[in-house]
C-alpha cells in the first residue's frame, strides 16, 4: 500500500510564498517513489506581495491558499482539513512565505510564533510520532514545533543558525546535498536553496530528505 504524504505550502513564489522548485522537486521524488501526495495551505492573507522581477513590494493583497493553487494545479486544501491520521508524513518546502506567512520569523526572529492552523496541523504529526520533513528556511521553526534540543539544519548561515540556537534548537552545519536526521523527534531537514546554486543541487538534498522521510514512515 502506497504511503500518503501531506505537503504544506506558504503561497507561491520564493520571495513571498513557497519556493516553487523545492515544492516540485519534493512532489516529483514522492511520486517517483510511489507515494500519494496532497497539498495544504492556510486560508489567510499573505504578509506581503513581492514583484519577483524587481524584488519590490507591490500594492496588492493575495491569499496564501489561493496562491498555493498555482503550484498544485488548483488542488490545495485548507490546512484546517489536514489530519495526521490520514497521512504517513508531512513535508514543508521553503520559501520566504514560511518566515512571513506560516510564521512571523522574518519580523520577530527568536520571538516568533507559528501560524495557529499550521502549528496545530504539524503538532498532530509530532504527537503521532509520524515523520516531518522541513526544507530550506522551514527548519528555523523546528524549536517552535518540537521544543528545546531538537537537531536540525538550514545549511551554514551563521546568523540564522544563531537565532535558531537562541530558540532552543541544536543547529548542525550541513552541505547542500546532505540531511540532518533527529531520530527522537522524527524530523528530517535539508538546506536546499539556503545553499543551492542550481535546481540540480537543490534536488540532491531534497531527494535524500524525501527518501529518509518515507523510510521512517
Amino acid at each position: 500500500m502506497s504511503k500518503k504524504v501531506a505537503i504544506i505550502l506558504s503561497g507561491c513564489g520564493v520571495f513571498d510564498g513557497a519556493e516553487i522548485n523545492e515544492t516540485v522537486l519534493t512532489a516529483l521524488r514522492l511520486d517517483q517513489l510511489g507515494a500519494q501526495v496532497e497539498y495544504f495551505a492556510p486560508d489567510i492573507a499573505q504578509a506581503a506581495v513581492i514583484n519577483h522581477q524587481t524584488g519590490e513590494k507591490m500594492d496588492e493583497q493575495r491569499n496564501v491558499l489561493v496562491e498555493s493553487g498555482r503550484i498544485t494545479r488548483g488542488k490545495s486544501r485548507d490546512i484546517r482539513e489536514l489530519k495526521a491520521a490520514d497521512f504517513d508524513a508531512v513535508i514543508l518546502p521553503g520559501g520566504f512565505g514560511v518566515a512571513s506567512n506560516l510564521s512571523d520569523f522574518a519580523s520577530k526572529g527568536a520571538d516568533c510564533s507559528v501560524q495557529e492552523d499550521t502549528l496545530k496541523a504539524i503538532l498532530q504529526f509530532k504527537e503521532a510520532k509520524k515523520p516531518v520533513g522541513l526544507i530550506c528556511i522551514s527548519p528555523a521553526l523546528s524549536a517552535k514545533i518540537f521544543g528545546q534540543g531538537v537537531s536540525c539544519t538550514i545549511g551554514n548561515d551563521a546568523d540564522t543558525a544563531a537565532v535558531m540556537t537562541q530558540m532552543g534548537a541544536v543547529h548542525q552545519d550541513c552541505a547542500v546535498d546532505g540531511i540532518v536526521v533527529d531520530e527522537a523527534n522524527r524530523l528530517v531537514t535539508t538546506p536546499a536553496y539556503m545553499l543551492a546554486q542550481s535546481i540540480a543541487e537543490a534536488a540532491k538534498g531534497i531527494n535524500k530528505l524525501v527518501e529518509q522521510v518515507l523510510a521512517m514512515a
